[in-house]
């Protein structure tokens, strides 16, 4: 009952006298809202006014108290403000067999021989802003609107730096100063429409890792744990807390939670400046409700919120305070929710009493969009209303509340106050050198991703089991087929097969490494565009919480075939025998680690690995030997990666001089002559010692190891040095992976 009371409240009579009072038609609260009192003191009474009239129970934002006793704790203003955004981009023409022989029309460019820039026979310029101009300032949210394609999410990309310069026309300022693109890095957050989360993990451990990454080591493990407490009451999820986020196979938290813990993790460092694209797309009116409310209290901590929403309901409009209606990459109005049906009613369809403002303008536009004529008249006379608008401040005489702080003063201030708590007060020139890169070093960096994923992981243990029962089943089945292998010329042959399939299998069963980076792609770089943590610490954190599965695996897998295979070389032979199965397994994991950075697809990826694999094993020298290969292929043999390790295990097997493995009756067993009685067989061996002039016996050893490696084209390398080269290997994949998060992380539209 009391809801409906508020509602109806909402709806009726002092909500929107307060607002009335608070917006003249004119936007005459631009004057009044950064003079005496505050903005801050402002927005807080308006905070209170609605909490009594609304019963909100939402926690006031709030930031850790860093401050200086002596620092006036007044709201310190920000504007940021966008002139004449332009972008546009080439799409390809749908081609069709008529269109080449149609004639142009009478009066086109075509017709008149004049060239349209960046438009050809195959591809034509799309434009999807055309000169956007605005502001949006600390203690407001700014909301875009438009339909499906008219361009929201492309301005809030290009505002948040989504956009590369290049190809975004127009300026960007902030207090009047060119935004500089570390800076923004630094004190602004970006939200995707998206929710992506590390589905194993509470709601309390993901804010507290976010805390980990953006919060500096100057800060306390109490303080961090404050903010994060702080955070959660805020967001409404104390009762969530101890709630796994979840995914498809594991029951975890809401829509709406999830929601507010994405936007949760790119608040915690208390940004200046907060981007979301769509953050109530999804949501049931209640959450989305919810959501806008949280942001409402950022904002009126200080922050600059900026954000793209499709179709706002009333209790949402009611929380906003600019917004920004685009039609086709045009402005159609902007301005205060209040002055729409000043708007529309200068224009002509004035706005019913009963209806929601936002879905009649919405409405309005798409009525406009489908006629011959389009928008064209509307984006005209905003441009007329917003030029009668700005004269009518100018007679006001309103000046942009800056305070005669210029930006580096301002964010230094704010810094002091704890409104940037990522931030350092030093003293620098520039307000870009005024806030370091990254708010931790490069040590703290992969300390706290490797926690992360380490927890991620230990959570799902049966994927491990799933790998480790492949592991030990395939051994069992290699242990049992070549059971105590003999040494005689078979027993070299069935060595040779063993040692092949084993060095290859360990390379296939790295494959499962191929979806791990690929789940967690988009969260790396949603993470890495503000700088969340450095690159090549996100590498070495992955390859360190990679290296105690593999060598578990290792180890069982050689435990259990070395010695019921019957190896040779002991102790110390098994140790090799460990090692070098290890390495195997570093080297094949980094190469699928690498794949996963480069493939846009699981499906594709096991495409690949399974190709490439297969050519390491057919140039191994296992098929062929080296000296067999043609010239024109060689070059492979010496990039296959099971080159290495089989050559290893062979010299490890095979290197010990005093071992015979063919003896002079042997000789004849892989032959013709096998077959024959053994009295023949001796008598022929004594023929040819007549002929060599070398006595041959039954027991005479014709073949050793070391033969056995000379007629396998194995007199290169020796075996540690096979090992080393199998673990660089796997350091050269891990640089190429860096590279490629490097390269293929920009996350910028083009």
């Amino acid at each position: 009952m009391s809801r409906i009371v508020a509602e109806n409240t909402l709806q009726g009579g002092e909500s929107v006298q307060f607002y009335d009072q608070r917006v003249q038609p004119m936007e005459m609260s631009q004057a009044s809202a950064y003079s005496s009192p505050t903005l801050g003191q402002l927005l807080k009474r308006v905070g209170d006014v609605r909490k009594e009239v609304t019963g909100d129970e939402t926690p006031v934002h709030q930031v850790l108290d860093m401050s200086d006793p002596g620092i006036q704790q007044n709201s310190l203003p920000f504007v940021l403000s966008f002139n004449n955004l332009t972008y546009s981009v080439k799409v390809r023409r749908k081609m069709t067999f008529p269109t080449l022989f149609r004639q142009p029309v009478a009066g086109t460019a075509a017709a008149t021989g004049e060239p349209v820039p960046g438009e050809n026979l195959f591809t034509r310029t799309k434009v999807l802003l055309d000169n956007i101009s605005g502001e949006a300032r600390d203690g407001e949210i700014v909301a875009v609107l438009g339909a499906s394609g008219s361009g929201k999410s492309t301005l809030i990309d290009g505002l948040a730096n989504r956009i590369a310069k290049e190809s975004l026309k127009g300026t960007i300022t902030l207090n009047g100063e060119p935004l500089d693109s570390r800076l923004l890095k630094v004190i602004s957050a970006y939200v995707m429409q998206d929710d992506l989360l590390y589905p194993m993990l509470t709601v309390e451990e993901t804010l507290m890792f976010a805390a980990e990454f953006r919060l500096p080591r100057t800060l306390s493990k109490s303080k961090k744990k404050m903010r994060v407490q702080a955070l959660i009451d805020q967001l409404g999820l104390r009762n969530a807390a101890k709630t796994i986020i979840g995914d498809e196979g594991h029951r975890g938290v809401s829509g709406g939670e999830r929601r507010r813990v994405s936007i949760g993790i790119d608040i915690i460092h208390d940004p200046i400046i907060l981007f979301l694209d769509e953050p109530t797309s999804g949501l049931d009116s209640t959450s989305a409700y919810m959501v806008v409310k949280v942001l409402q209290r950022i904002a009126q901590s200080g922050s600059i919120v900026i954000m793209s929403i499709h179709q706002p309901s009333y209790r949402i409009l009611s929380l906003l305070d600019r917004m920004l209606f685009l039609s086709r990459g045009q402005t159609v109005y902007s301005g205060s929710p209040m002055n729409l049906p000043h708007f529309f009613a200068d224009f002509g369809h004035p706005i019913p009493d009963n209806e929601n403002r936002t879905e009649f303008a919405l409405d309005l536009i798409r009525e406009l969009e489908g006629s011959p004529g389009g928008t064209k008249s509307l984006v005209e006379f905003n441009k007329t209303w917003q030029n009668t608008k700005r004269q009518s401040n100018q007679n006001c005489e309103i000046v942009t509340p800056t305070h005669g702080l210029s930006l580096k003063e301002a964010i230094s201030a704010s810094i002091s106050r704890g409104k940037l708590v990522s931030g350092t007060t030093s003293d620098h020139t520039s307000p870009a050198s005024m806030v370091p890169t990254y708010a931790n070093p490069f040590w703290i960096e992969m300390t706290t991703l490797s926690k992360r994923s380490f927890t991620n992981s230990w959570r799902v243990p049966e994927l491990f089991g799933i790998r480790l029962g492949a592991i030990v089943v395939t051994g069992f089945i290699l242990a049992t087929m070549f059971w105590q292998l003999d040494n005689s010329p078979k027993g070299v042959q069935e060595r040779l097969g063993f040692f092949a399939f084993a060095m290859s299998t360990t390379f296939y069963t790295c494959a499962d490494a191929l979806p791990v980076f690929l789940q967690e792609r988009y969260i790396f770089m949603r993470e890495t565009a503000y700088n969340a943590y450095r690159r090549s610490s996100y590498c070495l954190s992955h390859a360190l919480v990679s290296l105690p599965a593999l060598i578990f695996l290792s180890f069982a897998f050689a435990a259990i075939t070395f010695w019921a295979v019957g190896l040779d070389g002991g102790f110390s032979g098994f140790l090799f025998y460990f090692g070098i199965i290890l390495a195997s397994f570093w080297a094949g994991n980094s190469f699928v680690t690498f794949l996963s950075g480069v493939v846009p697809s699981v499906m594709l990826g096991y495409t690949i690995v399974v190709a490439i694999l297969a050519y390491f094993l057919l140039f191994s020298g296992f098929f062929m030997n080296r000296d067999r290969i043609p010239p024109y292929w060689i070059w492979f043999h010496y990039l296959s990666l099971v080159k290495y390790p089989y050559e290893a295990v062979l010299q490890n097997e095979f290197d010990d001089p005093t071992k015979c493995f063919v003896k002079g009756i042997q000789m004849f067993d892989n032959s013709p002559l096998g077959s024959v009685p053994i009295a023949l067989k001796e008598k022929l061996l004594s023929t040819m010692s007549n002929t060599l002039n070398v006595k041959i016996t039954g027991s005479t050893c014709v073949t050793t190891g070391a033969d056995i490696l000379v007629q396998q084209g194995i007199t290169e390398l020796s075996m540690w040095g096979c090992l080393w080269i199998t673990i660089a290997w796997g350091f050269f994949f891990r640089v190429l992976f860096y590279f490629s998060l490097l390269l293929g992380s920009k996350n910028k539209r083009r």
